[in-house]
């Protein structure tokens, strides 16, 4: 039988040990819920000239600098921690090109950091219900421009349950950790989100 494999706070205990390598496999651990959450805020304009990737690595250098510090006093859940390196490196990012490719981009657009078109597209589809033909396409579309404008409209807490749930596919344990809230909690922020979603949308097409 193979050996199981470390979870997070087991490996920070032997990082803060000193073993050698755990370190790296801690944050390599990671690097696929940053690559899920950046790919999830990226937005497209900036594509050109950066690589989403890029972005994750850069963070967990950052975060690998930081580490030792978090080790002696951690002052969050390493899931929260970890994830302010790669949402300060997005917000960076999005005000520098965003900002000088755009001028009329409004100043609280740049600091809210809506999410990309894309990635309302992907939300609509996994909440709205599929449908084939021309007609119903036509409706999902027009879902989709409808999606976005209420998501604009939804408490910022509600809204990131909606999208770390639904967009990243974190474990409602998870969500939890980050943002600081019970689990209970979580549930309870989802499923008002989905509820305030099927209001503002006056659709009964949500799953």
């Amino acid at each position: 039988m193979a050996p199981a494999t470390p979870d997070t706070e087991e490996l920070i205990e032997r990082a803060a040990a000193g073993e050698a390598g755990a370190t790296d496999r801690l944050l390599e651990r990671h690097r696929d819920r940053l690559r899920r959450m950046v790919a999830a805020r990226f937005d497209r304009r900036i594509a050109a000239r950066v690589d989403p990737s890029d972005v994750v690595q850069e963070a967990l250098a950052d975060a690998a600098r930081a580490l030792p510090e978090y080790l002696r006093r951690p002052p969050l859940p390493f899931q929260a921690w970890l994830r302010q390196f790669a949402w300060d490196r997005l917000m960076k990012l999005h005000r520098h090109h965003i900002r000088s490719q755009k001028r009329s981009v409004r100043r609280e657009e740049v600091a809210d950091m809506s999410l990309p078109d894309e990635s309302v597209a992907r939300l609509a589809r996994r909440l709205v219900q599929s449908g084939t033909n021309p007609s119903q396409q036509a409706i999902k579309a027009e879902l989709r421009d409808r999606l976005k404008a209420a998501l604009a409209q939804m408490s910022p807490h509600d809204r990131e349950v909606l999208v770390m749930r639904n967009l990243e596919g974190l474990p409602v344990a998870e969500i939890a950790q980050v943002l600081g809230i019970t689990q209970a909690s979580v549930k309870v922020r989802h499923l008002r989100a989905l509820k305030r979603l099927k209001v503002l949308l006056d659709e009964e097409d949500l799953a």
